[in-house]
């Protein structure tokens, strides 16, 4: 039995992750600290057997101490963070505050109960990072390494990269137990809709525009959350302390690609759907025309990288880690959830959805 301490477990990778445990762990105790930002959603782990939300910031090294001390916390898997590539441009300041100080706070805390204090617990601390911060690759280049040199490009990436290397300080200078993982895009349910695929898929079916940056042919390597949580599980089971490692979801794909799956999926579920047209009226499909009408290309990102690919032979070798969802029947689940869980999604905040 383990007692884990989640952080940013409300969200959308971390909120998966507490699901994912608590069926396969169900005799381990979660604890989540979550600050329930606009992207935090109390009812992404609803009903998340043996885990309890504590609302709190995870800069409050107090607050993190005295969790950690009072639960018997022998693992932190640290999710929480700011990670929006177009919000890190707009304001940069919330990332640093939240990737760079938040770590360190939690790094801090770690150090103080598991060494400082003299607990004697076996520890780990695993940190969720993300295949941003090797920067972007050329189409001849081969995939990202874990041997990879940082050249981050964004301040989210940038962000990201300083937290990575805190992590690793830490392990090299004062002995924690760490772990990172360095991860692909991720897709799947109770992701918030700012992202690539549920916001076209929820523009797809309000008739709203699908925004393409540049020219469409941006690469990203495609990761379905669930096999994340099944990486980050294996990282934990039997991943080296001081190690990193590289997940992804073996799916290599163009932005247009993407997004033209995502036209023919919509397209595809008001044919197969009794009654989607008259719940998604505005939606063309709903109309008999075509989702892709809605394709319209805007200026570029600033800075937008070209492509990611993620090279994750360590996590094969040493973890026995390999993704089980296919992009293709990953992406459909993932639209029959957003249609079976409106609620979920028409009751988020500061989004144009929302049912408020």
């Amino acid at each position: 039995m383990a007692d884990l301490l989640v952080t940013g477990g409300a969200g959308f990778i971390g909120g998966n992750f507490v699901r994912y445990w608590a069926r396969r762990h169900p005799g381990d105790s979660v604890t989540v600290l979550d600050s329930l930002t606009y992207a935090g959603n109390r009812s992404t782990i609803e009903g998340a057997s043996g885990a309890e939300l504590i609302v709190g910031d995870i800069r409050n090294t107090d607050l993190v101490e005295t969790l950690m001390a009072e639960r018997s916390i022998d693992t932190i898997v640290h999710f929480a963070a700011e990670s929006h590539v177009d919000r890190s441009i707009s304001g940069p300041d919330a990332f640093i505050d939240t990737n760079i100080l938040g770590t360190n706070s939690l790094l801090k805390a770690a150090r103080a109960v598991w060494l400082d204090g003299g607990s004697g617990h076996d520890h780990r601390f695993h940190h969720i990072s993300t295949d941003e911060v090797y920067g972007s690759l050329n189409p001849e280049e081969p995939a990202f390494s874990e041997t990879t040199p940082y050249r981050p490009n964004s301040p989210y990436s940038a962000s990201k990269a300083a937290s990575d290397h805190l992590v690793r300080a830490y392990h090299h200078t004062f002995g924690l137990q760490v772990t990172t993982s360095n991860c692909s895009n991720n897709y799947g349910p109770y992701q918030y809709p700012e992202k690539l695929i549920p916001l076209f898929l929820l523009n797809a079916l309000h008739g709203r525009p699908l925004p393409i940056y540049g020219d469409g042919m941006n690469v990203r390597d495609w990761l379905h959350v669930e096999d994340h949580c099944r990486g980050i599980e294996a990282c934990l089971k039997r991943g080296r302390p001081g190690e990193t490692y590289n997940i992804g979801g073996g799916e290599e794909l163009p932005n247009m690609a993407v997004i033209d799956r995502i036209c023919e999926e919509v397209d595809g579920a008001f044919t197969e759907i009794h009654g989607l047209s008259e719940r998604y009226p505005d939606a063309p499909a709903a109309r008999g025309r075509t989702t892709s009408e809605l394709k319209t290309f805007v200026t570029d990102r600033k800075g937008h990288d070209r492509r990611y690919a993620i090279d994750e032979s360590k996590s094969r070798n040493e973890l026995g880690y390999a993704p089980r969802h296919g992009f293709a029947g990953g992406l459909a689940s993932t639209l029959r959830w957003y249609l079976d869980h409106e609620g979920w999604w028409r009751n988020l905040p500061n989004h144009p959805f929302s049912a408020s």
